[in-house]
């Protein structure tokens, strides 16, 4: 009986590790990058596009922009409300 069967996998031969360090070493540009985080924010895209958005941009750029973009968002949100509050329209 071969032993070697029953050895679980060693970490460096799990099946994701070179999907991750292709992903990783994906060299999209910031605006492609923003583009695709606008669209998603949008919640319209095509789905080619979709496509070429996850083979050429780095996820971690991704997640960093997403972060940003949402931060933005919520800022100018804040920003909305407290200038409509100060100018009067809305009576608190």
């Amino acid at each position: 009986m071969d032993r070697t069967m029953n050895r679980p996998p060693s970490p460096s031969s799990a099946v994701g590790d070179n999907d991750l360090k292709d992903a990783v070493a994906r060299k999209g540009s910031l605006v492609q990058t923003f583009k695709a985080v606008a669209w998603s924010f949008l919640g319209i895209r095509r789905s080619d596009g979709y496509a070429q958005d996850v083979s050429k941009l780095n996820p971690l750029h991704v997640i960093a922009a997403g972060l940003l973009a949402a931060a933005a968002f919520v800022l100018g949100v804040w920003w909305l409300v407290n200038w409509i509050v100060a100018s009067g329209v809305a009576q608190v």
